[in-house]
């Protein structure tokens, strides 16, 4: 499915921590015609300035057991997360069960503004000599 459809974000901030993330989750029709889950993806947004094609690998949680697995397809309710942004955060995620659901591709245009002032380096100096941050 291609959706051409653009959307205009601006973040500011004095510090980089957190930097934006893209978190999709992508549903669909199972065989019976109810809406389930078929991925979640995460990726952090290029620092750099540009436009930039990227790749989102989605991945659905698993049922613990068989017994769930059997129940939820029963039911029509497969396991899900119950935080859409859980995909995003780094605790917890190492002891979740899941699969492999595709893929998302994405094309971004990163704008980046006064980062300098910050003391941050975007990539994008043209001064040979402001490649690196140095601390006296």
């Amino acid at each position: 499915m291609v959706w051409n459809f653009p959307i205009d974000i601006t973040y500011k901030t004095t510090n980089a921590f957190g930097w934006p993330q893209l978190v999709v989750a992508v549903y669909g029709l199972d065989g019976f015609g109810r809406d389930v889950v078929k991925g979640y993806g995460c990726i952090h947004l290029p620092m750099c300035a540009g436009r930039y094609d990227l790749t989102l690998r989605l991945f659905r949680p698993r049922s613990a057991s068989l017994l769930q697995s059997f129940t939820s397809w029963l039911t029509g309710m497969p396991a899900e997360f119950s935080d859409p942004k859980f995909p995003s955060y780094g605790e917890g995620r190492e002891v979740t069960r899941v699969q492999s659901g595709g893929f998302v591709k994405v094309q971004v245009n990163i704008m980046t503004k006064d980062m300098d002032v910050f003391g941050y380096i975007d990539g994008s100096a043209r001064d040979p000599s402001l490649t690196a941050i140095t601390h006296l």
